[in-house]
This record gives structure tokens, sequence and C-alpha cells, in this order.
């Protein structure tokens, strides 16, 4: 070991210039999906749906028990990209289009993550800000895909976010 001073390393999200096209971000590791997690996300949300909270009920349907509530799945997929992606360097979310659950999430399964760049452009209103288009894809254990999601975001571009985040 050297006697020479430590540089410091901030863990951060992409700077507008460090993401690229032709990558596909895979977001690890995974999270496993507790019946606390549905529970918990339903009730605060005030979704009264019982086919989150009602296993008895739950036996009686399609799926033959209760459902993963999709907006917990779509907040995990999101939530799962945000250590590599967009930690510290996300100004703001602009909006989500497309959002798909093709296969159902249950108790137990464990959600896996990635992300493609769709496009990407400097704002025309915001300077050292661009918009980043991204599709998130999330998928089980078994490789099914559970959900997909396309978002919008603001994210500083490397020399505006360093001057703001010193």
């Amino acid at each position: 070991m050297t006697d020479a001073p430590l540089r410091d390393e901030l863990q951060r999200g992409l700077w507008f210039e460090e993401f690229e096209t032709g990558v596909r971000y895979l977001h690890r590791p995974g999270r496993t999906v507790t019946d606390a997690d549905n529970v918990l996300f339903t009730t605060l949300t005030m979704n009264p749906q019982p086919l989150h909270l009602d296993a008895a009920w739950s036996a009686t349907q399609p799926f033959g028990r209760p459902l993963v509530n999709s907006l917990f799945t779509l907040s995990t997929l999101v939530g799962l990209s945000v250590g590599q992606l967009t930690r510290g360097t996300l100004v703001a979310n602009l909006g989500f289009s497309d959002v798909r659950f093709p296969h159902p999430l249950f108790v137990g399964d464990t959600i896996y993550a990635e992300s493609v760049l769709v496009e990407k452009r400097w704002s025309s209103s915001r300077p050292g800000e661009g918009i980043v288009t991204l599709e998130h894809t999330a998928r089980n254990q078994d490789d099914a895909v559970v959900a997909v999601a396309t978002r919008s975001m603001l994210v500083w571009g490397r020399e505006a976010g360093e001057r703001v985040h010193g």
C-alpha cells in the first residue's frame, strides 16, 4: 500500500453523456418478493383489491393464488435500476409509457431488471441537462418477462452535474 492520498469515488448513476446505445444494463442483485411486501404496498396505497390480499378468494380465480400488486412490480423494476443508472444524476422523471405486465408475479418470485437506451437528446430548455428514454424490463427467476415500461427522464450532464453536486 502506498502513502499517496486517496481519491474519493462517489457512487452515482450515469451522467447524460455516459448513457450508451447498444448496451443492456443489467441491474443486480435481484429482489425476491415477500408476502409482507405485497400486503404492505397494497394497503399503503389504499388498494382494496382482493386479488392481492385475500388468498382464499384468489384461490378461486384464474391464477389460483394472490398476484403481486402490479404497481409494486413497476416500482421495484425502476428501483432496481437506480443505483446503476440515476443515483444522484437524475433531475426528474418526465413520464412512463407502454407499461405492460405480460406474465404474473407471485410472492416468492425474484425480480431481475434490465434497461436499454431508447433515445437521448440534450434539453432545449434546460442547459446542462438531457432527456433520456429507457426501456426497463423485469424478468422473474425463470426468465419470464413480468413487466416492461418505457421511462423518460431528465438527467444531469457531467459538467453541470459536477457543478451542482460539488
